[in-house]
């Protein structure tokens, strides 16, 4: 019975890393391809690149954990990066009101998404997609239909400043803003007792409720947080290209919940764990890396990161079939052996 146990666990551990060897795997290949993939200045541009799209990733966990799903933080990006150019404007304010307004009104919107979602009944994919297109005209609108250009000389500081140095690679703020919300993230998802309700009303609603779980304010917080990480995002990525741009980050929510599935959250809620979502993120990042290093044309990367979604999403509902399947046989099997 022990050894029956102990390879029971070592199964379970094994299929829980294969994210991890996922990742290694692909990076292995990268390196056959092209050498210059495994060095420590490309190691920090793939950080670098994925560090926004890392942050939506730990957003859109806490999402999709409690059930639901949310395609307007890529609008929310483009507005607030809108909104914390045109702040930042004014060089009489300190560099932090800029991200204070950005991540404040991420955070309105997550709260619009979050009470539609939650005391509404709206389905999630119709209040966001609303909101998604509300985000976008609004920041067309704002912007006056051109990137907000002419910012002040220390805007790019937000997102890269230099904090330390590995040999003569620098590693800029916004790498160090992804590590520290993947901890944050990491925290109160497995660590606190909401991370239990999140994953509890994503396994099921009813049940979470009737155990005594305020489900609603628990739905309304992740929608929330999402929105708050994608306002941050959009200071980082104005920052980053140094103008406010409503027409950026078109596809980063698609990206993100792709990021999700591909790291083991389950589409349904109630499965999954953060820093595996991030790892689904790396994959992405790598891929996109490693073609850009070898060439290929920009229409080529986008058709292969349609297919990656599509081949994540149908791995997830597998799984899930796969599972109910599994339990299904071992309830019969039950019920057989207490008719016997």
């Amino acid at each position: 019975m022990g050894t029956t146990n102990l390879n029971s666990r070592f199964s379970a551990n094994m299929k829980g890393l294969t994210i991890l060897w996922a990742l290694i795997i692909l990076c292995i290949v990268m390196t056959l391809l092209t050498p210059s993939f495994l060095t420590t200045l490309n190691i920090i541009t793939v950080l670098r690149q994925v560090s926004i799209l890392g942050i939506l990733t730990c957003g859109a966990t806490f999402v999709l954990l409690s059930g639901g799903i949310d395609l307007s933080v890529g609008s929310i990006i483009a507005l607030t990066g809108v909104l914390s150019t045109l702040v930042s404007k004014n060089e009489s304010l300190p560099l932090i009101i800029p991200i204070i307004v950005a991540v404040l009104i991420g955070g309105a919107i997550g709260l619009i998404n979050g009470t539609g979602v939650a005391y509404a009944r709206i389905p999630a994919f119709i209040m966001t997609l609303g909101l998604m297109s509300i985000g976008r005209g609004t920041a067309l609108l704002v912007a006056g239909g051109k990137p907000v250009v002419g910012l002040r000389s220390d805007f790019m500081e937000i997102s890269g400043t230099t904090v330390f140095r590995i040999g003569d690679v620098p590693v800029s703020s916004l790498i160090i803003c992804f590590i520290v919300i993947l901890a944050f993230s990491i925290f109160l998802l497995h660590k606190t007792v909401f991370g239990k309700w999140v994953y509890g009303t994503g396994g099921n609603e009813n049940a979470a409720r009737f155990s005594g779980i305020k489900t609603k304010p628990v739905i309304l917080s992740v929608y929330l947080i999402n929105g708050l990480f994608a306002g941050l995002c959009g200071v980082l990525m104005a920052s980053r290209i140094n103008s406010g741009d409503a027409t950026v980050a078109d596809s980063y929510a698609l990206e993100a919940i792709a990021a999700t599935v591909i790291g083991g959250v389950s589409l349904t809620g109630g499965v999954g764990k953060v820093w595996k979502a991030v790892i689904g993120a790396f994959i992405i990042g790598i891929i996109q890396n490693g073609l850009q290093i070898i060439g290929m044309s920009p229409f080529i990367q986008t058709i292969i990161q349609g297919a990656i979604i599509v081949v994540a999403v149908f791995f997830d509902m597998y799984m899930q079939n796969r599972n109910k399947r599994v339990k299904e046989r071992v309830i019969f099997k039950k019920k057989e052996d207490e008719n016997e």
